[in-house]
């Protein structure tokens, strides 16, 4: 028995990765999170034999996504913990309850700019599969630094690969494109 799905065969799982802002007040300058990459689409292979089910867990490239920023000196004194968080969530347009997805981080590096007295900034966390719930926030890594602040601060960071991991693959997931929008948003930790 051969068992044909379009769905199977492709998920699609646009990513319509986009960034949030996070806006503490009128006097702070922005901080940012730039999103680059491209849109996934899962290719699973045929069932050929009756009884028989899919891998269940696929990976995209582990450069699909390439997070950057900056955090401004405004934003920098206002954070007592030294770390800001970055935090991830994804809003379906079509999605099944039985699918899951994770993303985890791979490089990246960050840097102190300005006048800074024994400063140090370093990507912290998310080297493993953190699962991405729907809506609600959740940690996915932090950038922290230590130092004495002094003038004209900021901690930029670059190249921060993150690969998105679905699970839950199956024949018992009704054949049909399922598409979400992963969102990045960076903060206090």
């Amino acid at each position: 028995m051969k068992i044909n799905s379009c769905f199977f065969r492709e998920i699609r799982l646009k990513k319509y990765v986009s960034s949030i802002l996070l806006a503490m007040g009128c006097c702070l300058g922005a901080q940012t999170i730039n999103v680059g990459g491209s849109n996934w689409t899962v290719s699973v292979p045929t069932i050929t034999e009756a009884g028989t089910n899919y891998a269940g867990t696929y990976e995209s490239a582990t450069n699909l996504i390439t997070l950057s920023g900056n955090l401004p000196g405004s934003f920098l004194n206002l954070l007592t913990s030294g770390a800001a968080r970055v935090s991830v969530h994804h809003t379906p347009t079509t999605w099944n309850s039985n699918l899951h997805l994770y993303a985890k981080r791979s490089g990246g590096s960050a840097t102190i700019s300005g006048l800074c007295v024994l400063c140090t900034a370093t990507i912290n966390g998310g080297t493993t599969y953190v699962e991405i719930p729907q809506a609600v926030d959740t940690a996915f890594f932090t950038i922290n630094f230590t130092g004495v602040l002094g003038l004209s601060n900021s901690v930029s960071y670059t190249g921060i690969n993150t690969q998105l991991q679905i699970s839950g693959v199956s024949v018992i997931v009704p054949a049909t494109t399922y598409n979400t929008q992963v969102v990045f948003t960076i903060g206090a930790n």
